[in-house]
């Protein structure tokens, strides 16, 4: 009731994460969260889980979970049908209850349905967890409308409201073990398309909770002249910032790459580190599969944003070119 996590909880979350990295697995995060679920479960039984309708599209539920149904007499998973706003809501009230650690899941494009209990979840620094799958234009057969755009962004204005968009099964790992560690409600924003696996040392694994962090850097012999950017990227855009790395070295630009999984937490961070990550002076490109105007506070009205809309054609992709 007091919410507190287990004594031996930093322990669990470093073997969880490490075991994650150990096998190096490509999956769509959607099931990387699942799989954090698993984990999860185990080490915290006061895990409360459900999806409004859509528990085998979100992954929400996990092997050992029992329905609550009004005949049982325990349960902690529950099926809220199609009500996405009915769903939060109950969420916030379980999480102001205490005694468990309630999430709940649905579409990103749904999350719109359940903003004003968003809002409150925010207001009140409920310890809730709305986990939004099929995020972006990757999302299968269902087309345009049920491709979100704009949501990342307008989840990311909602003051108090962690919002995490992992690039891997790592940075979901992570996500999930911020979510169960703050006092304030999390989004996770989950792709329905696989997300390649991204090496990373022990520093930049310990780094993803700052919420942006150098995934790859600049030549240590670079000269201190040489035409350099900072690409910043999330989710899937992650890889394509990667793959972006050796052409533009042959172009004779050389790119540092940011993962910012979670722009609300790396705001949080200290100067020192925000400047260590975006240092002053470079050129900045963002690259999300969404709205462009979001990312302008990180590069600047003369850096560059490529986004990506979603096939129809009232919604074009959009880019503003940087001018390194």
């Amino acid at each position: 009731m007091r919410a507190a996590l287990p004594a031996n909880w930093r322990d669990t979350a470093h073997a969880l994460v490490r075991e994650a990295d150990r096998a190096r697995q490509t999956v769509v995060t959607r099931k990387a969260s699942q799989l954090a679920i698993e984990d999860l479960a185990r080490a915290l039984p006061e895990l409360l889980g459900g999806s409004a309708d859509l528990t085998g599209s979100n992954l929400t539920r996990w092997k050992d979970a029992v329905d609550v149904t009004a005949a049982s007499e325990k349960g902690n998973y529950i099926h809220f049908g199609v009500r996405e706003f009915g769903m939060s809501a109950v969420l916030n009230g379980v999480a102001l209850h205490r005694g468990f650690l309630p999430f709940g899941g649905t579409f990103l494009t749904f999350s719109d349905y359940s903003r004003n209990a968003l809002c409150m979840a925010a207001l009140m620094k409920t310890r809730t967890v709305f986990v939004f799958t099929h995020d972006s234009i990757g999302l299968g057969e269902d087309g345009s409308t049920h491709q979100p755009i704009e949501h990342a962004a307008s989840l990311r204005m909602i003051p108090c409201l962690d919002v995490w968009r992992p690039c891997d099964i790592i940075e979901t790992m992570q996500a999930w073990i911020s979510a169960v560690e703050r006092d304030r409600p999390s989004c996770l924003l989950l792709s329905r398309q696989n997300l390649p696996f991204v090496p990373r040392d022990e520093a930049q694994i310990d780094a993803i909770e700052r919420g942006g962090y150098v995934l790859v850097d600049w030549p240590t012999t670079c000269e201190r002249d040489a035409r350099r950017v900072v690409l910043i990227a999330t989710s899937l855009e992650v890889a394509l910032a990667l793959d972006a790395v050796e052409p533009l070295r042959e172009a004779g630009i050389l790119a540092r790459v940011v993962s910012m999984p979670s722009t609300t937490v790396f705001d949080r961070q200290c100067n020192a580190w925000r400047e260590r990550v975006l240092p002053e002076g470079v050129p900045r490109v963002a690259i999300e599969a969404g709205v462009t105007g979001f990312w302008r506070q990180y590069v600047g009205l003369n850096g560059g944003v490529i986004a990506s809309a979603s096939a129809n054609p009232r919604r074009r992709a959009s880019c503003s070119r940087t001018s390194a």
